[in-house]
């Protein structure tokens, strides 16, 4: 069984920089990758990240107030 991936989608490059700092020192395995073609973005990065840990992703952004635009599975 291959690994599923969601995306964290940003307004702009410095809030996902800012978001890949965060999670990454709240222990979470994350990877600054371009935007996937399935997926739009004003901003041409997004994160990548295992889908399994999507609650805990999508609660460090909102606990360190991390802007984001949308969290999807891909």
């Amino acid at each position: 069984m291959s690994a599923q991936y969601g995306v964290v989608l940003f307004d702009s490059t410095q809030r996902a920089i800012q978001a890949e700092r965060v999670l990454k020192a709240a222990g979470l395995p994350v990877k600054l990758i371009p935007v996937p073609r399935q997926v739009s973005s004003d901003c041409g990065v997004c994160l990548r990240f295992l889908w399994e840990d999507h609650a805990r992703v999508e609660e460090v952004l909102r606990t360190h107030k991390v802007a984001f635009a949308d969290i999807r599975q891909i």
